[in-house]
């Protein structure tokens, strides 16, 4: 599972106290001097005075002290660009008075939310638990950085301010938005039309197929003996034998992906797309792997099963950016056909719109179906295709400008065809929708164990 479980991140550590009037106390030291105006109120004045510290020094003796407060935060490991996670505060009073903290927290510049500031009052040796959301907003390691708690008693005169301190953090990766969605959808078809590509056997592996009677030779510990008591005749059970496949991710990092679609850019839905894919081959068996590149090879893993190979795929994603470079189709071409020899789905996510950058797009991608099966994800650039729609205003210059988006549109719908025509499979979609078309894609290639 990508997304961790809820677990502390932050020690309940000693924290930085100091003691800061508040303003109810500035308003009696106020309202007391006034007293001084009154004729002989000089006396009253400093008697008021003298009061109030009095009841400061009260105040003090009422706020909890250094280990009279822990705060425990607790929150996912990880969090996708643009989702929100649930964490918690956990604030543990050791002093026998009540309190009403306030608690401010803003975690880090990679993510956003937090406490913000919320106010709470602690019964005496109790505790209290704080609810707070975080998004994810630029990919790293997220240090969240200190809490800051003011406490103050019923008196409200003086307020302790605790920081708290701890170095935890949370890891921003790209967006799992939908993630147990396809998940699910991938398990309830893995077994029929989405699952591990099986060979049927008699009388072996681990998955149940179906029932069929019972035939000489058959392993005696493999008969069903309540379908037998059913049908009045031995009925043995058939299984399956698992055999799993590879896929590759591959990935543009260059100058197309930089352009945004909505609020995120080509490239940050490209890695989220790969991501979930990985996610869901790799629960479903396969071995997984993945290739980023522009003008030379960013990151590489190499195809391997199981959660380490999910980890080192998402590890990898983490600190990747599209560049403004030219991608080198050719060199990545050539770097994947060097390390993954045997047959693979590879699922390459592109931006397909220079008419000369596609010439040769075409040419590697077609070469390359020719050892793997070859699922190029072309993303549409939205703003392009609305700019060819006719318009009753403009002048001119809308007619040009409609005229020239259309072109570039023909000539994406040419590298397009020419590659469906030498046997690669395209998707064409825009980058919102991408996620759910690359999904389908792979369960249908699974389903027709085409690979």
């Amino acid at each position: 599972m990508i997304a961790g479980s809820v677990r502390s991140l932050a020690a309940t550590g000693k924290p930085r106290i100091r003691f800061s009037p508040e303003r109810r106390l500035a308003l009696l030291v106020a309202l007391a001097s006034l007293l001084w105006l009154i004729p002989g109120g000089a006396v009253v004045s400093a008697t008021a005075l003298g009061v109030i510290a009095l009841l400061a020094a009260l105040d003090c003796a009422l706020l909890p002290p250094r280990r009279g407060l822990t705060l425990t935060r607790e929150l996912p490991e990880m969090v996708g660009i643009g989702d929100t996670v649930e964490g918690s505060y956990t604030l543990e009073s050791h002093w026998p008075r009540a309190m009403t903290v306030d608690l401010v927290d803003h975690p880090s510049q990679f993510v956003s939310g937090g406490a913000g500031a919320t106010v709470t009052t602690i019964a005496p040796r109790a505790a209290r638990t704080l609810a707070f959301q975080i998004t994810g907003e630029t990919r790293g390691r997220a240090q969240l950085g200190p809490v800051g708690a003011r406490v103050r008693s019923r008196l409200g005169l003086i307020s302790a301010r605790y920081l708290f301190t701890a170095d935890d953090s949370i890891m921003v990766i790209p967006s799992l938005s939908g993630v147990r969605r396809f998940r699910m959808l991938a398990m309830q078809h893995r077994l029929e039309t989405a699952g591990v590509r099986s060979l049927r056997r008699r009388g072996e592996g681990l998955s149940f197929a179906n029932l069929r009677e019972y035939a000489v030779g058959d392993d005696p510990r493999r008969i069903d003996w309540k379908a037998t008591a059913r049908r009045a005749q031995l009925i043995t059970r058939e299984y399956t034998v698992e055999r799993a496949q590879t896929v590759i991710t591959l990935i543009d990092a260059g100058r197309g992906m930089t352009q945004l679609a909505h609020t995120r850019s080509r490239f940050e839905h490209a890695l989220s797309a790969a991501l979930i894919l990985t996610d869901i081959a790799a629960n479903a068996g396969d071995r997984v792997g993945s290739l980023v590149f522009d003008d030379e090879i960013r990151a590489y893993v190499p195809a391997r099963p199981g959660r380490a190979a999910l980890q080192a795929v998402r590890d990898a994603f983490v600190p990747l950016e599209a560049s403004s470079r030219e991608p080198d189709y050719a060199g990545a071409f050539r770097y994947l056909a060097a390390h993954q020899r045997k047959r693979a789905l590879i699922v390459f996510i592109t931006d397909v719109i220079d008419p000369r950058a596609s010439q040769a797009l075409i040419a590697h991608v077609s070469r390359s179906a020719a050892r793997h099966l070859a699922v190029v994800v072309a993303l549409r650039n939205d703003a392009i295709f609305s700019a060819a729609l006719p318009r009753a205003v403009g002048g001119a210059s809308a007619l040009y400008e409609s005229a020239a988006a259309e072109e570039l549109i023909l000539a994406r719908e040419e590298a397009l065809t020419r590659m469906r025509r030498a046997g690669v499979s395209v998707i064409d979609v825009s980058p919102q929708l991408m996620t759910a078309s690359v999904i389908n894609r792979y369960l249908e290639i699974k389903s027709r164990g085409a690979l």
